[in-house]
């Protein structure tokens, strides 16, 4: 019987046995085709049982064969980073400013005073925090 798929490469060496890794790396990239449309569910279904059944590489390359090659994409400056939402932001300033009046009125009793701004700036960090657990944003 004919292969369904047209001109799969040959695999570097058919007769070596893969592993779990191998398997899972194939299914991942079925699962990025998937979701760019370029497989349909069915065929990811199909595909997939036989990358997991799959003993060599022969099993495994006709599985990605008519996929074109995956390139890393470098990561934007944006999202290489966290980035601060506009209540993290507000937080800090607010922490700096605080802080700032807690100094002033320390220096000027010429003792270190109890550090009150952990109040405020505690209770928002807290609020703040949940919010970033819970994946919601301001």
């Amino acid at each position: 019987m004919s292969s369904p798929l047209p001109d799969v490469p040959e695999p570097r060496r058919p007769d070596v046995r893969v592993g779990d890794a191998e398997r899972q790396a194939v299914v991942t990239r079925l699962k990025a085709a998937l979701d760019e449309g370029r497989l349909d569910l069915h065929e990811f279904d199909e595909r997939a049982a036989a990358a997991y059944a799959a003993k060599t590489e022969s099993d495994l390359t006709p599985l990605t064969a008519d996929l074109p090659e995956q390139h890393p994409q470098p990561a934007s400056s944006v999202t290489a980073r966290k980035r601060l939402t506009s209540g993290e932001s507000s937080w800090i300033r607010l922490a700096v400013l605080l802080t700032g009046i807690w100094l002033i009125t320390s220096i000027a009793r010429g003792e270190v005073t109890f550090y009150w701004p952990i109040f405020p700036l505690g209770i928002w960090g807290l609020v703040l925090l949940a919010n970033r657990l819970t994946g919601r944003r301001d």
